[in-house]
């Protein structure tokens, strides 16, 4: 009889409920079982997973190391795929493997070239992929004289953390004066290039910016997996122009992805997303850990999670080429169950021991609600119908 396979995600994505309900319903008809842990007890994983456990706040990354090496031998773990302190885990890999785990995660090395943006566009940039324009700013003079720059070469500046993922922090400069034109309507990612420099400022700390050309839509994110040999095992371009959604194969997109997560090793799977400069796309971002959209390709009769986790304990799924490229779509947001809202309020007690795991445990998890049909009508609704909004992060 074939084991039951276990996986862990640790404080992922709300999206990734999706990856959780792809890996239940692998085409090997294995059965799987599901751990979660996060830091917010209102999560979805939580409710998604078989077993939860709220996470202790405060760990350094070497003291969550030791936690998520403790839960790996305690919940007998196949398979972790680790979000949170990414790369302090990977550097530990042969710990965890002694303990019987096998990390869906890159090498620590390839993981530290994609930590800092300016390292990565340096990287990449040194092996023929084309990435836009960029200036590194700790201060606003710094600031002032990269987007004046840019301004005199015709584009428009935005500025985003050099470190950091998803949409968070991004930001585009505009020379209009503050008006109520920001406190109308929802809320803008533009901010007056006059309020930037006094916030810099009066700041008692250096800031750590990238700032470059607002680069413009198409948007292809290129989900890719990739073997422990450096070798392409799929590569899918899910492309974002607006609310409207689709996927691609061209290898204008491909091409240079295949090029990045082979050349760098990013092992198992990772996301590389390019926009448009001017006429030619270039890199805007690398992810080293699954997308939040990557369920998506089951529009194009894909399961990558579970293709991932194959891979991950030695089971080469060989590769992998979608059989079709679903039609055009959207995204719209929808409801998923919650744990019981009493759990909310034990969150204080959650580090004492065997509070946070206990408790949740002793819950068993709802019912999932049914799936939407996997069938989209191009610019309608998705049977992905889960994903936050056309902004939330891969």
């Amino acid at each position: 009889m074939v084991s039951c396979v276990r996986v862990w995600l640790n404080r992922t994505y709300a999206e990734n409920v999706f990856f959780m309900d792809q890996l239940r319903r692998n085409p090997s008809d294995r059965a799987v079982e599901i751990h979660a842990t996060h830091g917010d007890p209102d999560s979805p994983v939580l409710a998604a997973a078989d077993t939860a456990e709220l996470e202790p706040e405060g760990l350094s990354p070497a003291a969550y190391v030791e936690y998520a090496l403790a839960q790996c031998e305690r919940r007998g773990i196949d398979v972790f795929v680790p979000r949170l302190h990414q790369s302090a885990i990977v550097a530990h890999r042969a710990e965890f493997e002694a303990a019987g785990t096998a990390l869906l995660a890159p090498p620590p090395e390839a993981v530290a070239v994609f930590r800092d943006k300016v390292i990565a566009y340096e990287a990449v940039q040194a092996i023929g992929v084309p990435v836009p324009p960029w200036w590194r700013v700790r201060s606003a003079e710094e600031l002032l004289a990269a987007v004046e720059e840019l301004e005199e070469q015709g584009h428009r500046a935005c500025l985003k953390p050099a470190s950091g993922a998803g949409g968070v922090g991004f930001r585009v400069i505009t020379r209009e004066p503050f008006s109520l034109t920001q406190l109308s309507g929802f809320p803008s990612p533009y901010v007056p290039l006059d309020l930037v420099l006094e916030a810099v400022r009066r700041a008692d700390q250096p800031v750590d910016w990238l700032v470059m050309p607002r680069l413009e839509q198409p948007e292809v994110s290129v989900d890719c997996l990739t073997g422990p040999d450096n070798r392409i095992r799929l590569a899918v371009g899910r492309t974002k122009d607006g609310r409207r959604r689709g996927f691609t194969l061209h290898e204008r997109w491909l091409e240079p992805a295949r090029r990045i997560a082979e050349g760098f090793g990013l092992h198992h799977l990772s996301n590389i997303q390019f926009r448009m400069l001017g006429e030619r796309p270039v890199l805007m971002d690398v992810n080293t850990r699954p997308a939040g959209g990557l369920h998506q390709l089951s529009l194009c009769g894909v399961n990558a999670p579970w293709a991932a986790v194959r891979l991950a304990l030695g089971d080469d799924p060989g590769e992998m080429t979608p059989p079709f490229l679903g039609q055009d779509y959207t995204v719209v947001s929808g409801p998923r169950p919650l744990r019981p809202a009493s759990l909310s309020q034990r969150r204080a007690g959650a580090d004492a021991p065997g509070a946070g795991a206990d408790a949740l445990d002793a819950v068993p998890a709802p019912a999932a609600p049914v799936e939407p049909r996997t069938a989209a009508a191009p610019g309608r609704l998705s049977a992905s119908a889960a994903d936050t909004a056309a902004g939330a992060p891969a």
